[in-house]
Parts: structure tokens; C-alpha cells; sequence
């Protein structure tokens, strides 16, 4: 019975939730392992649109136990309107467990995030101003609040006075900012505590044990690959490990125990904020792409850069990784091209480079050099099985799964949980 991770591939919004979904209903465990509410999934279950920011995909499939891991970083305000939303919508969202070791976003991480968002100027991240960035520093600062200090008040208190000691001086003196109260911080933390209380456990744990007892256990990286704090396009990153190391760190389940790791990758590529972009496309057909792919952030609503695929960074995300599988996303979105191009190499002042440089003003300068595929005009969104798809379109993918180095599992050609085909079972 295996322990698989699923992590996004490119820059993020790959698809990630609906490959989740669909393993989910096939798992006993769904385990949000990294990030917070600055990303999100869209799950398309019998036409009903799902958007989901802070909690594992896992939590639409009935009789799947969704954990909120210690790598996370919650908002509870946002999980609890998020947590009533689906109960609105007739969702059973009794099951999920939260990480008692997970950390708390406090009110100041917001404004931080915010104030210093803007304070960066043309020098900005492109953060969401959710305040992720700011609790993730305060954990490594080991100045943070985490889930179990909301049931003692007092350590909660002491925790929040020596957070703001330091912080207001931050937004007053810098900013220009209303020092923030101990008081109505703490109060604000509070509101939820005992609503929160009965999902709390010692998660590392239960999923331990759940491993132990033979059951399936899937881990749900939030960001992606090229987004990760170590691993990405440093500084234009998320704050956390959103490669599949990150799902032992934030889960607690030893790397020893994990099966199969999946990477999903779109059959183009698009990232939201700043930060370099090889094959972006400024002109029409990053438009076509953006229009016809929806691409607009389902956390924030930005429109997202688009641009062709990218087998540089599908082969070092392979690598840094170490993927068994590839999902890949979107394909219906490339009908009607007469021709595709695939970036598989960069050049960079002459010089050609078929890995992805180590050097991050080397990457911010490459040029995408491209191989065109034929494309196709048919109409794809009803093929269940490889075969069914228009010969072109086989050869675009088994093209993608040569160059990117890691076979192609699954290939998503609509949004809904049943459009897609399945070449190898992921969970076999």
C-alpha cells in the first residue's frame, strides 16, 4: 500500500488539485504538507466548481481523512470560512485533522506582509499578502505561535508580547503604521480556538501509525517545484519546501516510508508574481493561451503569464524531486495549433544549455531554444484512452515524455475529475 507525493512541476497551477481528487478517491489519507492560503486548487466534480485554498483537496472525497500538516502555516479565520462554505454546499468536513505543530498566521504577519510588499517597490516578490512569508519567518526565527499555544493563553499571551515588542517598532518607525495591541491579538487568535480544538493531533503520529495499518496515504504539496525556498527561482519563491522533501519535514513521515512521487505539469507553462520566465510570452499567443486556459489565479484572480512548454525546467524538477510519474495537464487547451513550440534547451551568451544553470542571473538572461511539434485541430475533450487521441496529439506527448525524462502517467484533457486518460496506474 503505498505512500505517494503529489507537487506541482513547473511555477504552480498544474492542475494539482484535480490529480489530488482523483487519487483521493482511492486513498485513505489526503496530507497538506507546506504553504497556506496564498495558493489554491479548483476541483471540478459532476460540473460543481470547487476552489479550495487552505485545506487538502482530499476533504471532497467521502470517506478520505484530510490532515492539515506541521508544515503548514494556517489562517484559521480563512479555514473556518472555507470549512463553512463546503458545509454550505453539503461537503462532510468532519473528518480533517489539524497538525498541533502547525503554525498560527497572526494579524501582524499580514500587515508585515503587506507593508513590506509595497515598501520593495519595482524590487517586489509578487506575494499574495496573506501573510505566509512573514509566520514562515517568525518559525525559523523560532519567534512563532503554533496550533497547541492557542489552548494556554498565558504561553499564547507571552508569545504575542514578544512578537510585538519587535514588531511594532517595525511598523511604526518604518512604515508609518498603528502599533498593534497584545490584547486584540490575542482575542482575534482566540475566536476560533475551541472550534479548532476536536481536529487537533499529533499528526506525524496518526499518519505513522496509518502507514503501519496498510493504508494510502497521499501527500499534497501546495506551490510548486520552481516556487520551493531552496529549490526555485530564489528570491521570487514561496516560504516553504514544496519539493518532495518537503512532504516528510512538513508531514513528519520519514522519506524511507514515501512510494512514488508525482509531479504535475501542465502541457504549457504559466506563473503568477515576478521573477524570470524563459518561455513567456508577451504577445499574442501568451494571450490565446491565458484566454483559452483560463489562467487567472484562483486564490487571487491575476492573470496569470503564459507561456510554452518547458522541458529545462520538467527535467529539473524531475531531478531535484526524484519523480516516478508525470501527470500531465491541459492538453485540450492546445487545440487548434497548427504548430507547438517546446523549449528544450536555453541559450545563454552563445552558450547552449540543456540543464537548468545554476546561476540565477545566467537563468534570468536565457533564451529559450525551441523544437516545433505538429499540432492538431480535433476536438479532445471526450478521449478516455491514449488511442482515442489524434495521432498529433500522442506524438506531442510521447515527445514531452522523452525530452522531460520521467513517463507520463496520466494526461488531463478537460477540467472536470472524469476527463482524463490513464496510461499507467499511479497508485499500482
Amino acid at each position: 500500500m503505498p505512500a505517494v507525493v503529489v507537487l506541482g512541476a513547473q511555477w504552480g497551477d498544474e492542475g494539482k488539485g484535480k490529480a489530488t481528487d482523483q487519487l483521493g478517491s482511492r486513498v485513505d489519507y489526503v496530507v497538506k504538507f507546506n504553504g497556506g492560503n496564498n495558493a489554491g486548487h479548483t476541483v471540478v466534480i459532476d460540473g460543481e466548481k470547487y476552489a479550495l485554498h487552505l485545506l487538502p483537496s482530499g476533504i471532497l472525497s467521502p470517506g478520505v481523512t484530510p490532515v492539515i500538516g506541521n508544515g503548514v502555516v494556517i489562517d484559521l479565520e480563512v479555514l473556518f470560512r472555507e470549512l463553512d462554505a463546503l458545509i454550505a454546499r453539503g461537503v462532510d468536513v468532519s473528518r480533517l485533522l489539524v497538525s498541533a505543530n502547525a503554525h498560527v498566521i497572526a494579524p501582524y504577519h499580514r500587515t508585515i506582509d503587506r507593508v513590506t510588499e509595497r515598501f520593495l517597490g519595482k524590487r517586489k516578490i509578487g506575494t499574495t499578502g496573506r501573510g505566509i512569508g512573514p509566520a514562515y519567518a517568525d518559525k525559523i526565527s523560532r519567534v512563532g505561535i503554533r496550533v497547541q499555544d492557542l489552548f494556554d493563553e498565558h504561553i499564547l499571551t507571552q508569545k504575542v508580547e514578544g512578537a510585538l515588542d519587535q514588531k511594532n517598532h517595525l511598523l511604526v518607525k518604518v512604515f508609518n503604521r498603528r502599533a498593534m495591541t497584545v490584547e486584540e491579538t490575542v482575542e482575534e487568535l482566540l475566536a476560533n480556538a475551541e472550534r479548532l480544538r476536536p481536529m487537533v493531533v499529533d499528526a506525524a503520529l496518526v499518519l505513522n501509525e496509518a502507514l503501519d495499518a496498510g493504508k494510502n496515504v497521499l501527500f499534497e504539496a501546495g506551490q510548486a517545484t520552481m516556487l520551493d525556498v531552496d529549490h526555485g527561482t530564489y528570491p521570487f519563491v514561496t516560504s516553504s519546501s514544496a519539493t518532495a522533501g518537503g512532504a516528510c519535514t512538513g508531514s513528519g513521515v520519514g522519506p524511507t516510508r514515501i512510494d512514488r512521487v508525482v509531479g504535475v505539469i501542465k502541457a504549457y507553462t504559466t506563473r503568477v508574481g515576478e521573477g524570470p520566465f524563459p518561455t513567456e510570452l508577451l504577445d499574442d499567443s501568451g494571450e490565446w493561451l491565458r484566454q483559452r486556459g483560463g489562467e487567472f489565479g484562483t486564490t487571487t484572480g491575476r492573470p496569470r503569464r503564459c507561456g510554452w512548454y518547458d522541458a529545462v525546467v520538467a527535467r529539473y524538477s524531475s531531478r531535484v524531486n526524484g519523480l516516478t510519474d508525470l501527470v500531465l495537464t491541459k492538453l485540450d487547451t492546445l487545440t487548434g495549433l497548427a504548430t507547438i513550440p517546446v523549449c528544450v534547451a536555453y541559450e545563454v551568451d552563445g552558450v547552449r544549455h540543456a540543464e537548468m544553470p545554476y546561476d540565477q542571473s545566467q537563468f534570468h538572461h536565457a533564451v529559450p531554444v525551441y523544437e516545433e511539434f505538429e499540432g492538431w485541430q480535433e476536438d479532445i475533450s471526450g478521449a478516455r484512452r491514449f488511442e482515442d487521441l489524434p495521432p498529433a496529439a500522442q506524438r506531442y506527448v510521447l515527445a514531452l515524455e522523452e525530452i522531460s525524462g520521467t513517463r507520463i502517467s496520466a494526461i488531463g484533457v478537460g477540467p472536470g475529475r472524469e476527463a482524463t486518460i490513464s496510461r499507467f496506474d499511479l497508485l499500482d
